[in-house]
């Protein structure tokens, strides 16, 4: 008798979210993304042949690496970095700061953790948000090897430099979370490509807050790049490199409407090849990864984990070493107030 021949399942990164299957995911403001506009990002192990993520990442602007980092790792930055904020009142009494359970008789508002305006009230929790970005446990993170050995040989590279001013952001249920943006906007100062990591740290499920990321957007980043250049051609050179320039939004974001910024794209007003491009996301793990290209069109899901916990996360801007790079990011740590 013939063996039936099962069919070949459809790769996760092509999977759209069922009606009902997943709760439907949205950006700060605008309606929850329709299901169909939603996949899953193609999951990429960290022993795959790196002339295959190479060739990933060319074609979709971007690498989900699963398991890069040793898991315990991971988890003791983000034990610190909620030890250290535990003062401020955003941890659910009778947690632990691993566990990063957002207080549930907190208010969102007073515990933002995105940086630039997106702060709390208080001088005392902007600056444990300053100088957790200085803890020795974060710092001892930065030059993890698995990273620091991954991004050279993924790139290619002899010796990277990673940028000063790195971003460490934690963002509670229902708080406001990063919005839909490209890399290049914020780092235009420096001739020379880049390469942006995005660390989970911690267990960051779809609709927890993590980054999600517009489908082939590198040509729609590219074409709006462009037309901000152009735009600014009589600008001071310092304005010019201004991610917050009177050509750009207050905040440097493109949006923070999903839905909104998917149909002006489609529509063909930001330029770029006009075609469906859905939003894909991740269930990341602790030890996970994402890496992109300056131009890839990103932001983050409104964290609303049914746990409540914060997502906590961080982004690293990585040159090669001797490559015209952005020098004002490399002057000092964030700052809030400090242009970039």
């Amino acid at each position: 008798m013939a063996t039936e021949v099962q069919p070949t399942p459809t790769p996760a990164h092509e999977l759209t979210y069922e009606h009902g299957q997943l709760p439907k995911l949205r950006s700060n403001y605008g309606a929850h993304l329709d299901p169909t506009t939603v996949a899953w990002m193609r999951e990429t192990p960290a022993d795959t042949p790196l002339s295959e993520m190479r060739r990933r990442f060319e074609q979709e602007g971007y690498i989900f690496v699963k398991h890069l980092l040793p898991r315990e790792d991971v988890l003791s930055v983000r034990s610190a970095y909620f030890t250290h904020l535990s003062p401020t009142g955003i941890l659910a009494p009778g947690t632990s700061p691993v566990e990063g359970i957002f207080n549930p008789l907190a208010d969102p508002v007073a515990h933002h953790g995105n940086g630039g305006t997106d702060l709390p009230s208080e001088q005392d929790k902007v600056e444990r948000l300053i100088s957790a970005h200085t803890h020795p446990t974060y710092l001892s993170f930065l030059e993890h090897p698995a990273l620091r050995t991954f991004v050279q040989n993924f790139m290619s590279w002899s010796s990277d430099i990673l940028i000063k001013r790195t971003l460490l952001r934690h963002n509670v249920p229902q708080g406001f979370s990063t919005g839909i943006h490209y890399d290049k906007i914020f780092l235009r100062a420096g001739e020379a490509d880049f390469l942006t990591a995005w660390v989970p740290i911690g267990d960051c499920t779809a609709e927890g807050g993590g980054l999600m990321y517009l489908e082939n957007s590198t040509d729609v980043g590219m074409a709006m790049e462009e037309a901000f250049a152009s735009r600014a051609k009589d600008l001071s050179p310092e304005e010019r490199i201004n991610g917050f320039n009177v050509n750009m939004a207050k905040d440097g974001q493109l949006s923070h409407d999903a839905v909104e910024l998917t149909s002006a794209i489609e529509a063909g007003v930001h330029g770029g090849e006009k075609r469906k491009r859905r939003w894909l996301v991740g269930d990341y793990e602790a030890g996970d990864a994402v890496f992109h290209n300056p131009y890839m069109i990103h932001g983050a899901v409104k964290n609303e984990d049914v746990e409540g916990r914060i997502r906590l996360s961080t982004d690293l801007r990585f040159y090669e070493e001797g490559s015209a790079l952005d020098e004002r990011w490399m002057r000092d740590v964030w700052r809030p107030g400090d242009g970039l």
